[in-house]
């Protein structure tokens, strides 16, 4: 209890909510709805077989199959519709390769998914010494990819095929020799329920996209896109003056300048000169000159 406690305190549990661990944990959940719906699927589907005489048909006749559809070892007993005898009537084709191929595909990506979680959050520095458990991470996730999108595209087609050998419809016309002849009124009454397989293949081409996603999110850690990386330049700065001349002959180009009495503009003649109160215009203009008084005794 000891050693898991310390595992459980020392694990980085965060990394569940980062993209490279959150698509382990859709990777591992997604490939057991895969390998269940597949592994798991049992069918069945019935047929009647009707003979002129009524002592000899088989009103309901039920056929049943299930994973890994070996169907070439799945028969049933038809009557003859002669002198009471029957014969065994196996159904056609065996396609547990695709299969197992699909469910052995979804139980590794289960256990590698599983096991990656773990070394996630429990051996996280072991994972990232020497950048070797990324590159082994994204090595393995794009092989599971590639192997996603083969065993899906062959179970999908060996879905397709299991369907056909399986219509009832089918096996009345092709297997059936009274029905063939017309020596008895034959009909399905039930056709077998796909939906279950049917998904598996959607789940399969799901984990193929969710593998294909997650390889990004591997090689990101890899560091194998540093040297690929462009870097903007720095921004240059503006040069310093080099001498105390080169900075003084700025200052004389400053000086040459024409000072602000010699620019053109409007000048009136005034400007530049002080008027002469003492000047005899001043007292022409009306107002006699009077003389002061030089002290308050004269005027008394």
């Amino acid at each position: 209890m000891d050693v898991v406690n310390q595992l459980v305190a020392g694990g980085q549990f965060r990394v569940v909510k980062e993209p490279l661990g959150f698509m382990k944990v859709l990777e591992w959940l997604f490939s057991i709805f895969a390998f269940a719906t597949c592994g798991s699927y049992a069918g069945q589907f019935s047929l009647s077989i009707e003979c002129s005489n009524k002592n000899e048909s088989k009103p309901n006749i039920k056929v049943d199959f299930e994973y890994p559809f070996k169907l070439h070892q799945e028969y049933f007993d038809a009557p003859t519709c002669q002198s009471g005898a029957t014969t065994k009537i196996f159904l056609v084709g065996d396609y547990s390769s695709s299969a197992e191929f699909f469910v052995t595909v979804a139980v590794f990506s289960f256990l590698y998914s599983l096991g990656a979680m773990a070394v996630y959050i429990f051996l996280q520095n072991k994972y990232r010494e020497n950048n070797k458990g990324p590159m082994i991470d994204c090595i393995v996730t794009a092989v599971f990819t590639f192997l996603w999108l083969v065993s899906s595209s062959a179970w999908a087609k060996g879905l397709s095929d299991i369907k056909l050998a399986t219509d009832p419809e089918l096996v009345i016309q092709n297997q059936i020799h009274p029905c063939i002849k017309g020596e008895a009124k034959c009909q399905e009454i039930r056709d077998p329920v796909m939906s279950g397989l049917n998904t598996s293949v959607a789940f399969g081409f799901l984990n193929c996209i969710l593998w294909l996603g997650n390889v990004w999110f591997v090689f990101k850690e890899t560091g194998w896109t540093a040297p690929f990386m462009k870097y903007p330049p720095p921004q240059e700065k503006q040069p310093a003056p080099d001498t105390y001349a080169q900075a003084q002959g700025q200052g004389q180009g400053y000086a040459q300048q024409d000072s602000y009495g010699q620019q053109g503009g409007y000048q009136p003649e005034y400007y530049g000169q002080q008027p002469d109160y003492n000047q005899q215009g001043y007292t022409q203009g009306g107002y006699p000159q009077q003389g002061v008084p030089t002290s308050f005794s004269n005027q008394m």
